[in-house]
């Protein structure tokens, strides 16, 4: 037999020398305390270090909880009342998700809903609505609580026994278009004055969570609210942190220190299809992952009736099982019965057999995962929110589907499970002892005790001493402010000194500088960064107003002698958030709906590579209009042809096509400075002193070139999205040139082409928003659909072009789809025939070349402008269509290229 080596696991060459280390540690835990013994620990390991020793590391810990039963804090309130409620609140989601199926509409079809989810933590859900949850009220803040989306039945259940919904609309679970229904998931948008947040996303909920826990924190070193009391409470599924995104800013929560912030994962073990790790032990997975990255984790897995087991194993048998027992075998367990658990788990280890010979199959059945305990849950949540200095997470066991019995109990079908049979239904009410007769059950009557029992007025006590009512939304802040007059942003108005060319980007840095200024609002405004301050010119803000950094500037900046060195300050205003797109985003996201959550307006303005923008983070960019943010969204370095050198992944085509799906996004691809500032003047007053419930979003470019300036009157039109900017002369041949962003100087200089060469006159249109045309003409064309009685209302395009004769010809640097939304609102010419409408949009894949050349690849250059204006007019009988084919010749057109749609 060959000898162990001292790196073998579980070989130990001296025993006797072993248990005096051990005897050692806990006398040094049982005088001195477990802090000393932790430091002696850390001074041992670093030493062993020193001398080369390889140390193994793990994160983890032993498979049981991680606070031992004589440390637990005692839940203060009436756990048998808790109980009962709980058990009314299981019924009722259970009801009005069956129900609504159980009634399907006359055009067939299920509604669904979920009742799995909400029984697996309906005891953590208890004690937080009545223990730990504060409202909004004199002194506090109010929490902010993300609550898995799955299990909105049971937080409808319990605002139904608080009187703050109707049975009507319980009825009308996921029924929502007559108004009276209740929303599938959490959603502000649809239940303004209910949810806090959007959760049902997968992912998004808590990676929105740690930036919002860290804007509390902003706000409060800013001294702009108080915000030290209040927490941010995250609850996820299991499964769901399979998603990147779950797991994406863990690091930066620790690194910030958000003692605020406190996730739960309901260990279920399951996701929608089945187990999540059942080859492993996700909630050992978990553990790792977040201690790893310097969180608190507070384990929970095992019910107070599994505490004498564990104080008996006195050899570790019972605590090896746990560890050694994979997830999918633990799912199976809670799936069958407590012989089956007696066998295929305690039966294992003659040992542990032996542990429970005592107890009936029934007591084995009985023994409860640890998250289905109200006791443990209310221990595990006080120490979680008394922690300091660094983020919770809560990793608590359930069994999915607790309590529906044979209906889905642990089973992989249990997610999916919306209706239930009548003895089903029966055995959940005799399982939670709910009072209804037999007579009854084939109504699937909701339950509500009457005001004045102990039960009513229990609810009614916890939620008062707590401040009130949860979910609750603030729909608008108290605060008002006044916008400065859009002659305070005179520096972008004004046309370019002769010889001076600027950026539209230079544009919305002068007009942020200016607001920065403002006494009022400048404190309000958060610029925010993913780490691009230089590409976007803002390099000067960082003295101005300084970077967020809760630790302040500890080093000397390496810039420290030049005027604009990088300053992080524990009161900075610049949120920098490396390259960070999504990380960006849910700053964005935390600061644009600072008016619900923390009653203060905040006016972010979030810049970054516009093709990092939707396309990368649209899922968020949805989220943020469901939560009716309020803010600015700046796509830097915009169109397919501006950016030159960077190729293809850095060139945004397509940005304002994924904006406009976002019904209260309004977008805009302004081309000159007085544009920014027009439209940028004009958010603001919707935003900050209307309140209204938009967010914008602006493509800026990086092209120099001389600004002209606003002419007095265009303001209106601007922000409509069409304004006539180059009015061309008299001429009886005639064309409109359309156009937007970079591209509308193609527009102004093909207009100079076609009268020189041609002698056809243009008039040039600047179309900041093609979008907000489109919303306009399809606004104007629903009404007539309705109203065919009435006076036809006429869109925005067909005004602005109704007294301009010839075809028209629209061109941008985006997709042909984006200027193509307005063809339908095109107006006739005067006589009655139709007008032609050419487009010409930059389709294809970005390449990297100088901007000319670009701009000849996807054929919006000035030259393709003349010929699409020339076979538009040919097409109307004004031209000889031999001029087309001669213009194309005389500026070099390659006919046999490539489409650059396939290039």
């Amino acid at each position: 037999m060959t000898a162990a080596t001292p790196h073998q696991a579980g070989a130990d060459l001296d025993a006797q020398e072993t248990r005096e280390w051990m005897d050692a540690l806990s006398a040094v835990i049982e005088k001195a305390g477990p802090e000393r013994a932790h430091f002696l620990l850390e001074e041992l390991l670093e030493e062993a270090r020193q001398h080369s020793i390889d140390l193994p590391f793990s994160a983890t810990t032993g498979y049981v909880n991680s606070i031992e039963p004589n440390e637990e804090a005692r839940c203060p309130g009436n756990i048998e009342i808790e109980e009962r409620l709980r058990a009314y609140m299981r019924w009722n989601a259970m009801a009005m998700v069956v129900k609504a199926n159980r009634h399907n509409p006359a055009d067939g079809g299920d509604l669904g809903g979920h009742i799995g989810s909400f029984a697996s933590l309906a005891h953590m859900f208890g004690a937080g609505f009545n223990h730990f949850w504060h409202a909004e009220s004199e002194n506090h803040g109010g929490d902010c609580l993300y609550i898995q989306g799955h299990v909105s039945p049971g937080v409808y259940a319990r605002a139904y026994l608080e009187g703050r919904l109707t049975e009507e609309q319980l009825l009308n679970f996921r029924q929502e278009v007559d108004g009276k229904g209740l929303s599938s998931y959490p959603h502000p948008k649809l239940m303004p004055e209910f949810w806090q947040f959007p959760t049902v996303s997968m992912g998004l909920g808590p990676l929105m969570a740690i930036y919002q826990a860290r804007f509390l924190k902003y706000l409060h070193a800013r001294g702009i609210a108080n915000t030290e009391n209040r927490k941010v409470w995250v609850f996820c599924g299991d499964g769901e942190m399979d998603e990147v995104e779950s797991l994406g800013a863990i690091g930066l929560a620790a690194r910030e220190n958000l003692d605020n912030l406190i996730f739960v994962v309901n260990c279920n073990l399951q996701r929608l299809d089945g187990p999540v790790r059942g080859n492993g032990k996700i909630v050992q997975e978990l553990e790792g992952e977040f201690r790893g990255s310097g969180w608190n984790v507070i384990k929970l897995l095992w019910g107070s009736e599994w505490d004498s087991l564990l104080a008996r194993d006195k050899d570790g048998a019972l605590r090896k099982l746990m560890m050694d027992t994979l997830d999918g075998d633990y799912q199976a367990f809670k799936a069958n019965d407590g012989a089956y658990v007696r066998k295929h788990f305690f039966g294992r280890d003659p040992r542990t057999l032996e542990m429970v010979a005592h107890l009936s199959d029934n007591d084995i059945w009985n023994l409860k995962r640890g998250g289905h305990d109200p006791q443990k849950v209310y221990a595990a949540y006080h120490q979680a929110v008394n922690t300091q200095g660094q983020p919770t997470v809560l990793l608590i066991k359930t069994v999915k589907g607790f309590g529906m019995g044979k209906a889905g109990e642990g089973k992989n079908t249990v997610h999916q499970t919306k209706k239930l049979t009548d003895e089903d239904i029966k055995y959940m009410r005799d399982r939670f002892n709910i009072p209804i007769p037999d007579s009854e059950l084939s109504k699937i009557p909701f339950y509500k005790p009457a005001d004045d029992t102990p039960e009513m007025r229990y609810l009614h006590e916890r939620r008062q001493a707590l401040g009130g009512y949860l979910p609750h939304r603030r729909t608008k802040s108290e605060e008002n402010f006044t916008v400065p007059s859009l002659d305070t942003f005179k520096a972008v108005m004004e046309p370019t000194a002769e010889g001076r060319e600027i950026s539209t980007t230079q544009a919305y840095v002068r007009f942020l500088t200016q607001l920065l200024r403002d006494q009022a609002l400048g404190p309000r405004v958060v610029p925010i960064l993913v780490d691009e301050a230089r590409t976007f010119g803002m390099e000067g803000l960082f003295r101005q107003v300084g970077i967020y950094n809760p630790a302040g500037q500890q080093y000397t900046p390496v810039d420290k002698e030049q005027v604009m060195y990088y300053k992080e300050d524990k009161a900075g205003q610049i949120l920098q958030e490396g390259i960070n797109e999504a990380g960006g985003m849910s700053s964005w996201i935390a600061a644009a709906t600072s008016y619900s959550t923390s009653n203060r307006i905040m006016i972010p303005f979030y810049v970054y590579y516009s093709m990092f923008g939707f396309q990368r983070i649209g899922d968020l960019a949805w989220a943020a209009g469901d939560m009716q943010a309020r803010g600015f969204l700046l796509g830097g370095t915009s169109g397919r042809t501006t950016l030159n050198g960077e190729g293809l992944q850095h060139e945004d085509g397509h940005s304002h096509i994924m904006a406009g799906t976002i019904p209260n996004c309004v977008s805009y691809d302004p081309t000159f400075a007085h544009e920014v500032g027009v439209i940028l003047h004009h958010g603001l007053k919707r935003m900050v002193e209307k309140q209204d419930n938009v967010f914008y979003y602006l493509t800026l470019l990086n092209e120099n070139y001389p600004m002209p300036g606003l002419t007095a009157g265009t303001e209106e039109q601007i922000i409509k999205g069409m304004y006539l900017c180059k009015a061309g002369a008299a001429g009886e041949k005639r064309v409109q040139l359309l156009g937007s962003g970079t591209i509308l100087r193609e527009s102004i200089a093909a207009q100079t082409l076609l009268a020189t060469d041609w002698g056809i006159q243009a008039d040039v249109w600047s179309c900041p928003s093609f979008n907000e045309l489109t919303r306009d003409g399809q606004d104007a064309e629903r009404y007539n659909l309705l109203h065919p009685m009435e006076t036809p209302r006429v869109s925005f395009v067909a005004q602005q072009l109704a007294s301009h004769s010839g075809p028209v010809v629209a061109s941008t640097d985006y997709m042909k789809a984006y200027a193509e939304q307005i063809r339908p609102f095109i107006p006739k010419n005067s006589d009655g025939t139709g007008r032609t409408y050419k487009v010409l949009g930059t389709d294809g894949f970005g390449r990297s070349d100088f901007r000319s050349k670009l701009r000849e690849h996807f054929e919006v250059n000035r030259h393709y402008i003349v010929v699409a204006a020339l076979k538009a007019l040919s097409e109307e009988g004004k031209v000889p269509v031999a001029q087309v084919a001669e213009a194309i010749q005389k500026y070099g057109i390659k006919t046999d290229k490539i489409n650059p749609l396939y290039a």
